[in-house]
């Protein structure tokens, strides 16, 4: 589970600034954010050390990459991990369009996913997803401006999605055209932890409370099992 708010291309100051936060299983052992890889394509992230991946990752050459999974009751056996998906864009030297059109041909293999290519250098960014079931892959250039991606489709109306862009198109407001410090919006957006009304929760076909507590920004699980493994926030 993640969910992630960003601006693009449209604040005076900022190409784009982004939040994600990610969630994970207490048991699924993560290597905190740095640099790795080799030669001219290391990235910069947080990287999963039982599959290899990441989740988000970017490299000095302006590439960005970042994922979230569809929430949905079951999942594929014997599918291949969501986390190479980043590293199939950061580690080539190919378009977005380019790598989310080779992405497209092979997502049945893949658990649900919703997958943003970017390159910074040329402005262009890219949402992939194969998600509903059964329907061709989708690709769609993402616009300028806000937008919000959680556990299902870019900008769907989940109540901690619309919650979250309104918190955070508030905060843009009060600061104008000044620079926001990264550390300001963490605490203010993505620490939140509203539940959502257990009549608004969207039928995805998971148990409703287990749904009930993924419903928030910031979740906080009564088990063992899921933690917040990480508050990720970036600048350019």
């Amino acid at each position: 589970m993640c969910i992630a708010a960003w601006i693009w291309q449209a604040h005076p100051v900022h190409q784009l600034l982004l939040l994600l936060n990610r969630d994970e299983f207490h048991s699924r052992p993560t290597k905190a954010v740095g640099w790795w890889g080799e030669g001219s394509k290391k990235i910069l992230g947080g990287r999963d050390v039982l599959g290899g991946g990441t989740w988000m990752g970017c490299t000095k050459d302006g590439r960005l990459a970042f994922l979230t999974n569809v929430l949905e009751p079951d999942a594929m056996p014997g599918a291949r991990t969501r986390g190479d998906l980043p590293l199939k864009f950061l580690q080539s030297n190919k378009s977005p369009l380019e790598v989310a059109t080779e992405v497209a041909e092979e997502a049945d293999e893949y658990n649900g996913f919703n997958l943003i290519l970017a390159d910074l250098t040329t402005n262009i960014m890219v949402y992939v997803s194969n998600r509903p079931k059964g329907q061709p892959a989708t690709i769609q250039l993402v616009s300028p401006g806000l937008h919000v991606l959680s556990n299902a489709r870019l900008d769907s109306p989940w109540q901690k999605a619309i919650l979250l862009g309104k918190n955070f198109r508030e905060l843009l407001r009060e600061h104008g055209a000044d620079e926001v410090e990264v550390k300001d919006i963490v605490e203010r957006l993505m620490t939140d932890t509203t539940k959502a009304d257990k009549d608004r929760l969207p039928n995805t076909g998971c148990d409703p409370n287990w749904e009930h507590g993924l419903s928030s920004i910031f979740i906080e699980v009564q088990t063992d099992q899921v933690r917040k493994k990480s508050l990720d926030s970036g600048l350019s």
